[in-house]
């Protein structure tokens, strides 16, 4: 917005706001692109520990429970990929009670095995949260 690439078509409710000591924008909730601005295109979503929570829903691959971590299925000490196909969510108790064994070992199985999302799920991913209401009229169908 300040440098004219976008307007705000919709402020947020409340009459929230962004000041500095000369000037005072209202904080959009819906802005519309002025002029045409190129983002780069991402081959492959990037592998991130939030991304691996979310991909699995914050539960633990293991045993189910609220997941805040995430392991390697096959160990990096023993040459796994810090990749999407080998990263799971886990709780603590079961990435402490792994360590650095495989899951066979164990005597453990995943449900779900591990994979990379598709270049449209990362953006499901991200867009997962409900959309405010003040977006329907520029969503449309797609977003129900």
């Amino acid at each position: 917005m300040l440098t004219g690439k976008a307007e705000c078509v919709e402020a947020t409710l409340g009459g929230a706001a962004f000041h500095s000591e000369s000037l005072t924008i209202p904080a959009p909730s819906v802005m519309r692109l002025s002029r045409y601005v190129r983002v780069p295109y991402r081959h492959a979503v990037p592998m991130t520990r939030a991304g691996v929570l979310r991909r699995d829903g914050r539960r633990c691959a293991y045993c189910g429970k609220r997941a805040d971590t995430i392991d390697h299925v096959i160990p990096r000490s023993r040459g796994g990929a810090h990749a999407w196909d080998n990263c799971v969510a886990a709780c603590r108790t079961c990435n402490s009670r792994k360590a650095d064994r495989l899951i066979e070992e164990l005597g453990w199985a995943l449900a779900v095995p591990p994979r990379a999302p598709d270049r449209a799920a990362g953006g499901i991913l991200v867009l997962a949260v409900e959309p405010l209401p003040s977006w329907e009229p520029w969503l449309g169908e797609r977003a129900a």
